[in-house]
């Protein structure tokens, strides 16, 4: 499957890799698969979520910011592939960090967000995948969420 095709086909475009925010880089290849760093909501250099889900932001955004999260780790993926003929065609595994407010437990629906795109990538169930979902106090720049995704190459 090629999946720029798969993401025209959804109207979905891949950004511009977003730049590390340290000192590390935005995926490796390692082998057959590629290792994505954990990846931000950020659209055209601002973060489309910020502060703690269930306070700060609703479920239902915190969900669209995993989407964009995914996105990007995409992109970053794609980054990581130039000059190399093998693409993406399956996922192994996701990790969902959820800045998560006082008493709010749905860290797993908001993981929901990154899985649901994923599963739109491909009918043919290569995209479903091993996952995480962990709430934490704070993200990198508050953001609301963070994905790091774990991609098979073929």
């Amino acid at each position: 499957m090629d999946i720029r095709t798969r993401l025209s086909e959804l109207g979905i475009e891949l950004p511009a890799v977003v730049e590390p925010l340290g000192g590390y880089v935005p995926a490796v290849v390692a082998g057959d698969t590629v290792v994505v760093s954990g990846q931000l909501p950020m659209r055209d250099g601002e973060l489309v979520a910020v502060g703690r889900v269930g306070e700060a932001v609703a479920l239902e955004a915190a969900q669209a910011a995993a989407r964009v999260a995914v996105i990007n780790g995409l992109a970053a993926a794609d980054w990581a592939l130039r000059g190399d003929e093998r693409g993406v065609v399956g996922v192994v595994r996701v990790g969902v960090f959820v800045a998560s407010g006082e008493g709010f437990v749905e860290q797993h629906r908001v993981a929901d967000g990154a899985s649901g795109l994923l599963a739109e990538l491909n009918a043919d169930k290569a995209f479903r995948h091993a996952r995480a979902a962990v709430g934490v106090s704070r993200l990198p720049l508050d953001a609301a969420v963070e994905v790091e995704l774990l991609l098979r190459l073929g």
